[in-house]
């Protein structure tokens, strides 16, 4: 079966109870998970850059925003809780300490954000929990996607590729969907997709390509505030993708031959020679 995750994100602005909500979202439309964003607003960006002045709904800073976008380890406490028994959950963390944060947490899979897979102290970091991790390959060569590998072998920690294009939203020329073609080919290994797309095409595409994960940011409402927001499913678009890729998985079968006794039924009617 095709892993949905539905990527919340810092989609949730700040709040406990849009993020309940955007859960409920993905629960209700069958995903198997909802992934977060996790950052030390501090370790990741520069004392200079959190000054930058910046308009938000929590102030006149882009630290002021960076700020309101995160929710508190009480919060994920709490998320934890919501979502235990009903849908799997995890985050991909954006520094080190975030990700010695979120151990607590015993997460299925681990994540790579295709803005840290240059990163290779921290890829180590994540290598070494030999949980298996989904790996996005936006804004990355070839040179940085073996030396992300290179690290995760030699920990002997499972992976999965995920094809990724890291532009919001993505247009339909840039989505490139053959590269799941060309990864599997060059890394023998399992490949996802995670689009940022507007409409659902490339992703159902990508699932007739072998992806074996699919996941996709989602939000209430595409006109919130936020940057990803634009490039995010609302909850019908969800559950029509949702829809689709399991309508996939039924349609394309087992590959195997098989003369059903529906057919051999008709077979009786039609062959007039037996």
């Amino acid at each position: 079966m095709i892993y949905i995750v539905a990527e919340i994100g810092i989609n949730h602005n700040g709040s406990l109870t849009i993020a309940k909500d955007l859960i409920d979202v993905a629960i209700n439309c069958g995903c198997n998970a909802v992934k977060f964003q996790k950052r030390t607003v501090e370790q990741v960006y520069s004392k200079e850059t959190l000054e930058i002045p910046r308009e938000s709904p929590w102030g006149k800073t882009t630290g002021d925003q960076k700020k309101g976008l995160e929710l508190s380890l009480d919060d994920y406490d709490k998320i934890n809780e919501y979502c235990k028994n009903k849908i799997d959950w995890f985050a991909s963390c954006w520094d080190i300490q975030s990700q010695e944060d979120m151990k607590r947490y015993n997460f299925k899979y681990n994540k790579i954000a295709s803005a840290m897979i240059t990163h290779l102290e921290f890829i180590k970091q994540v290598a070494i929990e030999k949980k298996h991790t989904l790996i996005s390959t936006g804004m990355t060569q070839y040179k940085d996607i073996d030396l992300a590998i290179e690290i995760f072998e030699k920990e002997s920690c499972d992976y999965t590729l995920m094809h990724t294009v890291s532009t919001y939203p993505t247009k339909d020329i840039d989505c490139n969907i053959n590269m799941i073609d060309t990864l599997k080919k060059k890394y023998n290994c399992k490949i996802g997709y995670s689009g940022h797309e507007v409409g659902l095409l490339p992703s159902i595409l990508a699932v007739t390509k072998g992806a074996t994960v699919i996941e996709r940011h989602i939000t209430l409402d595409r006109s919130m505030y936020g940057s990803d927001q634009a490039a995010s499913l609302e909850p019908e678009g969800l559950r029509r993708l949702v829809r689709d890729i399991r309508s996939i998985e039924t349609i394309s079968g087992n590959g195997v031959k098989i003369f059903s006794d529906e057919e051999k039924a008709v077979a009786k009617k039609l062959r007039y020679f037996e």
